[in-house]
Parts: C-alpha cells; structure tokens; sequence
C-alpha cells in the first residue's frame, strides 16, 4: 500500500546534492510538503520546482540563521540532514585546518539541526553517515570517524528527544555528482572496481539511500539505529 504523507511538512538539508535530491522528490511522492534547504542557487531552486516545494537559503556553518529559521517556521514532521562537505586525505598528509573544516560541516552542521529543529511528537530527524564508520579506510580515517560520531548522536539524541525519533541511513559507495570532477572514464572503471567486489554486483544510486531514508522516517518502530545501505560493502 503506497506510503500517505499526504499534509506532512518535511525538511530536507542538502536538498540539492544527489542524496539530497533524491530524498526530496521521494518524500514529495509519497505525499508531503518538502522544503530543500541548502545553499541557494539555481541547483536547489531545480529541486524544489521539480517536487512542488520551497527552497529555504541554509547554511549549516551558521548556527545564528539556523535558530531564526526554526524559530520561524511550523513544525516539521520529518528532518533529513544529507548536507556536508568533506575533505579526504590521510591524517598525517590532511592539514589539519581541512580536517577540521570537515568535522565542522558533517558532524557539527548535523548537531547544530538537530539541535534546533521543531519536530513534532512522533516525527522524526534523520542523519546520513556512511559505511566507512564500520569498514575503516587508511585513505579516509576522518571520514570514518565523523560518521562514527553522528551515529553515536543519533542513538543519544533518540533518548534525549523522544518521542521524536531519530535515525541514521549510512550509504556505501553511490553515483552521485560528487564524484563528478572525475574524468568519466576513470570514474567509471572505479564504479566498475567496486562494483565486481560488491556482494551486491552493482553501485548504489541515490534513490536507494532515499528510500531508506523514507523508511527509518516513517516507521514509527524505527529510532535509536542505523540502517546500512551499502550493497554489502562493510562485509566485503
């Protein structure tokens, strides 16, 4: 039976990154409201035309809007943080003010949100982490670690915050414009890399980590837990 969330306000920061995006527009076709939040440009205004919604200009950087943006907007039924900006590299070869900037954009952006965001009673907030929290990386030990920090957040804040109930989707490897600047040739011989060593046989897309995150939102068992959506990439 097809999801009604038919008069459900849904938040949805980073709503113009491919995860983001993808979220958006499943979220509006099971029936809610969205607002894609982010930073403002014709990328967001796209996404928010295309799912019948509102672009909402928001930094995750800037803790003052965040509070004046919650402090003037109803109830959200759904939150859904996919905003970050991260920098790879190894500890020692990362400088440490990129490494911080990271940490400050993914962990702390995702925080400062949750920390203001008005949900309602039995609502929920959702995180987006990623699989490298359980399947570490010598060339991404930073990444791994924030997401390791936000899906300790969201158990904690599922006690803190109930009945609002709060989750984590954590994604593999997915093809999304991050991974644009690639030449198409290398990036696809590294999609083609991983996607043999997959137990899954394929790359993840964004609507997979979307439907997901439809799932850990509106299932109101669900809080406290991450859902891992990696085509078995942390057993592999």
């Amino acid at each position: 039976m097809p999801l009604d969330l038919e008069g459900k306000r849904a938040l949805v920061v980073g709503g113009g990154g491919g995860i983001g995006a993808a979220t958006a527009r499943t979220f509006s076709a099971a029936g809610a409201r969205v607002f894609a939040a982010g930073r403002p440009g014709l990328k967001l205004d796209a996404i928010a035309a295309d799912v019948g919604g509102k672009a909402v200009a928001f930094d995750i950087l800037d803790n003052a809007a965040i509070e004046a943006f919650f402090a003037g907007t109803a109830v959200f039924d759904h939150v859904v943080i996919a905003a970050a900006a991260t920098k790879s590299g190894s500890v020692v070869g990362l400088p440490l003010d990129d490494a911080k900037s990271s940490m400050e954009s993914k962990f702390w952006g995702a925080y400062r949100v949750a920390r203001a965001a008005k949900v309602a009673d039995g609502g929920s907030i959702t995180f987006v982490s990623g699989f490298l929290a359980h399947r570490p990386s010598a060339g991404a030990v930073l990444q791994g670690a924030i997401n390791a920090a936000l899906e300790a957040l969201s158990r904690g804040l599922a006690l803190e915050r109930a009945p609002v109930r709060i989750n984590t989707v954590s994604p593999g490897l997915i093809d999304t414009p991050l991974w644009s600047g690639m030449h198409n040739a290398e990036r696809e011989a590294m999609f083609a890399r991983t996607a043999k060593a997959l137990p899954a046989r394929c790359i993840g897309q964004p609507e997979d980590i979307a439907q997901a995150i439809l799932f850990v939102a509106t299932n109101p068992f669900a809080t406290g837990t991450t859902v891992t959506v990696d085509g078995g990439g942390t057993i592999a």
